[in-house]
């Protein structure tokens, strides 16, 4: 009925699942990579478009200076 299993996996096994892990430990760097990219450029932008709709002129030079 049921076919012996120790209590310890396969080595083949064990393999395969530390490679998915990696994987999806790669996977999920890659996307905190993104997201955090993408705040600091979504920030910029809205300094930009603040000092723009304050009435300013030189904001390409106040916000690169706050880099």
């Amino acid at each position: 009925m049921y076919g012996y299993r120790p209590w310890r996996p396969r080595p083949e096994e064990d393999a395969n699942r530390q490679t998915a892990s990696l994987a999806a430990f790669a996977v999920i760097l890659l996307l905190l990579a993104g997201g955090l990219f993408l705040v600091h450029t979504l920030r910029a932008k809205a300094k930009l478009e603040d000092c723009l709709m304050s009435g300013r002129h030189d904001c390409d030079s106040l916000v690169s200076s706050a880099r």
